[in-house]
């Protein structure tokens, strides 16, 4: 008899060997619930924590990389942004900038994946958090030894 011929009855013997083993292990057991991460139950609502009220340096934030977007150097919450109303447009677009003093958005911004130039932003370009995030000055949770590109220099 060859060992190719051999091989399934190895594996059957195998298994065979192995199913009295299964099912008095840890699987077998009756099922526990997973230990949670708290060390007491959870008996009352949680008091979620306070929130970093949003602070900007005089002059706003610097960017940490060439063509970095730029921060939101303002709240954001509450701002609704659907296929139908973005809410950052009403300041940032074309006319609305220049009633509210507020940044325009780049004109990349309404270029399409094909460089067409158009008249409205280009859906691409337009929820606007995908690349910009809101910027507040506080301590970072974790160490962290980041150089911006003109610090690294």
């Amino acid at each position: 008899m060859t060992f190719v011929r051999l091989i399934p009855l190895i594996a059957a013997v195998a298994v065979a060997l192995a199913i009295p083993f299964a099912a008095s292990g840890p699987l077998a057991q009756e099922a526990k619930a997973p230990k949670a991460l708290r060390e007491a139950p959870l008996t009352e609502d949680s008091v979620p924590p306070d929130v970093t009220k949003q602070s900007v340096p005089a002059g706003g934030f610097d960017r940490a990389y060439r063509q970095q977007p730029p921060l939101i150097p303002h709240k954001v919450e509450g701002y609704q942004i659907t296929g139908e109303n973005n809410a950052c447009m009403g300041c940032h677009d074309w006319p609305g900038n220049t009633r509210v003093n507020a940044p325009k958005i780049s004109e990349t911004h309404y270029v399409d994946r094909q460089g067409v130039r158009l008249d409205k932003v280009a859906g691409t370009r337009y929820f606007c958090q995908q690349c910009h995030v809101p910027q507040a000055d506080a301590k970072p949770l974790v160490g962290n030894i980041f150089q911006n590109a003109t610090q690294a220099k």
